[in-house]
């Protein structure tokens, strides 16, 4: 899909406590760009009824991305980074204040939780998201390696939800389908993991709401989840069924007759020419009829031979009557017949005739037929069925920061302070060791370095780290500065976007993640500005 380049000098609608937070913003370009994902309400529909279907089937199966599970470097440290501007906050939704309190038990954040997608090779995926501040209370943050899929021409991963508080198929605040991605203009075209990050709105929530049985007609007309469940009954109870509601109720029957055919002796021993035709008519004669059938030379070779005379008082003394006779093709109708044959479609025998060249010239099929005494019967069984029509009412969950708040966010600033890092870290270290599950969010605790780190394969030359060994599964997990552990708030500064193995022992010891700075503030002040709305209408139904 082509991108959307968004100039740094388009309008941007920024009010209230957004306006007032960005207001330090620096004004370089960043060259941002945007895709369009869930783009209307009959997408965003599909992508909900997709991960929801079963009993949120799609979800369960989903696992850890892993695109670069397999590397396990050593990543090479130098310089602090550069800010390129004042550094600057937005404040969580709430407008709660920084706490410094010190707390010994860490409560997680709310607004953590999976992004689910399915990439290019068409597996189920997933990663660390949170909920971040914005206007209209609907933007995620992650990785932009969770959002935009390298292996597929750097397309938009497909079919992205966020599921805020995710546990084993449980969606306690609902299914929150992307309509937006926002990223570096750098790390869409040129995958520069300097740039690793990713913004994304997303449409109101979407709550399961039960199951209700319909009439046919509102069935049909439904839009949403829904299914039809069939089962087979007794005559008894279905015959009342029937009486009570009438041919358009619930209740049916189906009857199906079966065709029961046998070969059996001859009703005599023999036969004149004229008593075999009544035998040979349509509908044969008493139950039984001549039939033909086509064999294998095999089974021609064992039939009864026969007289071929049939003046009147010739007697048909045997149960079976075989005919073969060779015949001309054409070379087309011949290579049709091979294929045919190979695939025991044609019982019949092929034949070449060969010129002094050896060259075929002549082409020739056979096919074989027996006649056999043919008795057919027929059986009906009635089976009656109660059909009933459900619908699964979806419910509107509202906006995501409505209900699990959003973190602040922060750039241009200062290394060495304090972070936490919150991520459902699930792979296993490069040694086989497989710690986490990936079911409930771990975090790490630490100063960031005060060097960055550099990746040449990744294009990352100034990536903030931090000592922490949590696996990947962890990919797009916020790191929040200033975090309050009693309102599980603090300020996004920074996504897990890289894992480095610096004792090269086989195992995760660090985490990076690039530098939010004056770019990553305008890039998120644009995405934090982007209006998305519901899915889901007053009556359960989802819009179109």
């Amino acid at each position: 899909m082509k991108r959307i380049l968004i100039p740094a000098g388009g309008a941007v609608l920024a009010t209230g406590l957004l306006a007032a937070g960005l207001a330090g913003t620096a004004q370089a370009d960043p060259t941002s760009a945007t895709d369009p994902m869930a783009a209307n309400n009959a997408a965003a529909v599909s992508v909900a009824q997709f991960w929801s279907a079963s009993n949120n089937a799609a979800l369960k199966k989903a696992t850890e991305y892993q695109w670069d599970a397999k590397e396990l470097p050593k990543l090479n440290s130098k310089g602090a980074p550069s800010a390129d501007g004042k550094p600057g906050i937005a404040p969580p939704i709430g407008g709660e204040a920084p706490s410094t309190a010190k707390v010994k038990n860490i409560n997680l954040p709310k607004s953590i939780g999976k992004v689910f997608f399915v990439d290019g090779k068409g597996e189920y995926q997933w990663c660390s998201a949170t909920s971040i501040q914005s206007k209209y209370r609907n933007l995620v943050a992650t990785a932009g390696h969770c959002v935009y899929d390298a292996d597929n021409n750097g397309h938009v991963m497909d079919k992205w939800v966020f599921v805020p508080g995710y546990y084993q198929g449980k969606t306690p605040w609902g299914i929150y389908v992307g309509k937006q991605a926002w990223t570096h203009y750098d790390f869409d075209v040129y995958e520069d993991f300097d740039k690793d990050y990713a913004f994304v709105t997303v449409y109101n929530g979407v709550h399961y709401n039960g199951d209700k049985t319909v009439t046919a007609d509102e069935y049909a007309k439904f839009v949403g989840p829904k299914y039809l469940d069939v089962k087979e009954i007794s005559a008894e109870e279905g015959a009342a069924g029937l009486a009570k509601y009438g041919p358009q109720g619930p209740y049916s029957f189906e009857t199906t007759v079966a065709k029961n055919v046998e070969t059996v002796n001859p009703p005599q021993f023999s036969f004149t020419w004229n008593e075999v035709q009544k035998y040979l008519d349509a509908d044969g004669h008493n139950g039984v009829k001549l039939s033909r059938f086509e064999v294998t030379s095999y089974e021609y070779g064992k039939a009864p031979e026969h007289s071929s005379k049939w003046n009147n008082g010739e007697r048909f003394p045997a149960q079976w009557w075989s005919d073969g006779q060779w015949a001309s093709i054409s070379k087309e109708t011949y290579d049709k017949l091979v294929a045919e044959k190979a695939a025991g479609k044609f019982l019949g025998d092929l034949k070449t005739v060969k010129d002094k060249n050896g060259v075929d010239i002549e082409w020739y099929s056979v096919q074989y037929f027996i006649k056999k005494w043919i008795k057919s019967s027929e059986t009906s069984t009635t089976k009656w069925y109660l059909k009933t029509y459900h619908i699964e009412l979806s419910k509107d969950a509202g906006r995501l920061g409505d209900n699990v708040g959003g973190q602040g966010f922060a750039w241009n600033q200062k290394t060495g302070q304090p972070v936490y890092v919150f991520g459902y870290a699930a792979a296993a270290h490069g040694d086989g060791d497989k710690p986490f599950t990936g079911v409930t969010p771990k975090w790490c605790y630490g100063k960031t370095t005060a060097k960055t780190y550099v990746s040449a394969a990744k294009k990352v030359e100034e990536h903030v780290g931090l000592k922490c060994s949590m696996t990947p599964g962890a990919d797009g997990a916020p790191w929040l500065i200033k975090y309050s552990s009693a309102k599980r708030v603090g300020y996004v500064n920074g996504v897990t976007s890289l894992f480095g193995d610096q004792d090269g022992n086989g195992r995760y010891d660090l985490s990076t993640s690039p530098y939010f700075d004056g770019e990553t503030a305008d890039i998120y002040k644009k995405a934090a500005n982007v209006w998305s709305g519901k899915i889901v209408g007053p009556n359960g139904e989802l819009y179109k």
